[in-house]
Parts: C-alpha cells; sequence; structure tokens
C-alpha cells in the first residue's frame, strides 16, 4: 500500500509501505477518506509523536470499508465505517481496534463519515465528561469555525447551553450564528476578557491557552471548569489563585489521543448511542470546506495553517 511518510527535510511523500497486519481484537480498513486536524500540523512539524503501535505518518480519523475482521467481530468484510485513530489515516489502509471503529451514519457519504471520529469525540470527552456540561450552561468555545469548534457548538446546543464563541472574520462569525452561538466575539475587533467579564461562563473550551487564558480564567462563574486542550496562543500565562480558591475554578489539561483504547471506545460508544440518531435526522451535520486527494497532503495542510477553512479539510483515496 501507499502512505504519506515525511523525507528528511519534513516534506510529505507518497511511499510505498508494508500493508498493516491485523491483530486480534482489530479490524483492517481500506481507507475512503481521511480527516485533518490541527494535531497533524504538530506532528508533521516533529512535535507530536503517535501513541506507541501505530504508524509513524499522520491521520487521527478516517472512513473506508473493512476488508479484514476477526470471525466474532461485530465488524464484517464489507462494512462501511469511520475511526478513530492514534495515527496513520493519511494512507490506503490501516489496523484499527475494534472499539475504535463507528458505522457511518445512514445517509452519510465516506467523504461527510471521515469528518466525524476526531472532533465529536474531543468535543464529548472534553464538554460532557470532563466539564459535566449541563442544560442552561454558558460554555466559551474557542476557534468557533474550526471543525472541533463546529462540532462543539452543535453539542452544546443540543444540549441546551448557551454558547459563546471567538472567530477571525465576518464570514466564520455568519456561520456560527447559524449554528446557534448566542454571543460571538471577532477576537481582532473585541477582547474576549471584557466580553467574558459581562457573560461569565461555567466552562471553557480552549485551543488557545497563551496570555488570554489567564486574562479570563477569574471571570468565570462560581465552579468554573476551563478545560484546556492546545496551547495555539503559547504555554505561558498567568492566573489569579484568589479567585480559583474564591469561586472554586477549575483548569483541567485534556488530550483525547493519549487516551486508552478503552476509553476511546466508551467515548464513541457514547457517540453512536446519542449523536448517530441526531446525524441520521439531521439535526446535526459535519462541515466540510475543502475536498482534496490524499497525494496534495501538503495543500490541505496550507489550508489550516492559513486558518482559512470553516469546518474539516478532508483527504480522500
Amino acid at each position: 500500500m501507499y502512505a504519506m511518510k515525511f523525507d528528511a527535510n519534513r516534506n510529505f511523500i507518497w511511499t510505498e509501505v508494508p500493508d498493516p497486519e491485523r491483530k486480534a481484537g482489530e479490524v483492517i480498513i481500506d481507507i475512503r477518506a481521511a480527516g485533518l486536524n490541527r494535531a497533524d500540523l504538530l506532528q508533521c512539524a516533529g512535535n507530536y509523536p503517535p501513541p506507541p503501535g501505530w504508524p509513524e505518518w499522520p491521520g487521527l480519523e478516517c472512513a473506508g470499508v473493512i476488508s479484514q475482521a476477526g470471525a466474532d467481530s461485530r465488524w464484517k468484510v464489507g462494512d462501511q465505517v469511520c475511526a478513530l485513530l492514534g495515527g496513520g489515516g493519511y494512507a490506503q489502509k490501516v489496523a484499527v481496534p475494534e472499539a475504535m471503529v463507528l458505522p457511518v451514519p445512514r445517509g452519510f457519504s465516506m467523504t461527510q463519515a471521515a469528518a466525524l471520529p476526531e472532533v465529536f469525540a474531543t468535543a464529548w470527552l472534553n464538554l460532557i465528561i470532563e466539564a459535566g456540561l449541563k442544560k442552561d450552561d454558558r460554555i466559551l468555545i474557542q476557534a468557533g469555525a474550526s471543525g472541533l469548534g463546529i462540532a462543539a457548538i452543535q453539542l452544546a446546543k443540543a444540549f441546551g447551553a448557551e454558547v459563546i464563541t471567538t472567530v477571525g472574520n465576518e464570514q466564520k462569525e455568519e456561520t456560527v450564528r447559524k449554528l446557534g452561538a448566542d454571543i460571538v466575539i471577532n477576537r481582532k475587533k473585541e477582547k474576549i476578557s471584557a466580553v467574558l467579564a459581562e457573560h461569565p461562563i461555567d466552562i471553557a473550551l480552549d485551543c488557545v491557552g497563551g496570555p488570554a487564558l489567564g486574562e479570563c480564567f477569574d471571570t468565570m462563574a462560581r465552579g468554573g471548569r476551563w478545560i484546556l486542550i492546545a496551547t495555539l496562543a503559547g504555554t505561558q500565562t498567568e492566573i489569579s489563585l484568589r479567585s480559583v480558591l474564591s469561586k472554586g475554578l477549575r483548569l483541567i489539561g485534556s488530550t483525547l489521543r493519549s487516551r486508552s483504547t478503552e476509553m476511546k471506545g466508551r467515548i464513541l460508544a457514547d457517540l453512536e448511542s446519542n449523536l448517530w440518531p441526531l446525524f441520521e435526522n439531521k439535526q446535526m451535520q459535519p462541515f466540510i470546506y475543502r475536498v482534496l486527494p490524499m497525494t496534495e497532503a501538503a495543500e490541505a495542510h496550507s489550508i489550516l495553517e492559513r486558518q482559512e477553512n470553516i469546518g474539516k479539510v478532508i483527504l480522500e483515496n
């Protein structure tokens, strides 16, 4: 098979690699489409290696067709599925633990299905499991027009939450308002902490970090939970410990990729039970910005680097 590896200068190269070998409890998926995520950019820069046992090339989610499965598996050869991966999506085939595989929602294309596993699993892990989201919570979702942001807004609204989100331009603002965002902050025109001071939040889903985290942290409502999933704006900030004590605030670091296969399986089972019916009834949907051939992974990464996408970028075989 072929996969998208790196050369000595960390440029993509579509090169032949050995086919994956199925272990007990795994299936082989012939990949039709793979979703891009910002973690892929970090991996390409050499800063986010895959967990042990996963391929060295990037790709955290895919959709395709089962080509090998165990005799006692839930999955059968020919099943159309999507999957959460520790890596290896930028390829023609991948071996995946059965628990990390989901059926393609009824009526969805492979391209649409490839846009689901990583972002909706991340949103579920952090909003439902880590933050304990409940009806009428007020939530800040950073980068609301990203693939994750769009997933998180839809999930939060489905649970009856009020959503504040940040964007970088008017087009993205229009998109998130259509999704139901209640307050939209254009980060190039408004100071996030000033808005949050007027609208204290219960939960933050933050992929930005940096100095703004500290500026915003003590504006939270009592018992607030700030979930930090990435540090795109830097790793240093200053937090008022008085607010932590007086309001009982929590700062929680969380990444999906580092979780165990068992934990990921539980998250995906929750998605299938709770969100798949919403996808099939068209109450929720993935937003796909652009679809490119797998061999054009470099251009796909450039789109994310320029932050031009509204929703997901997908690679197809």
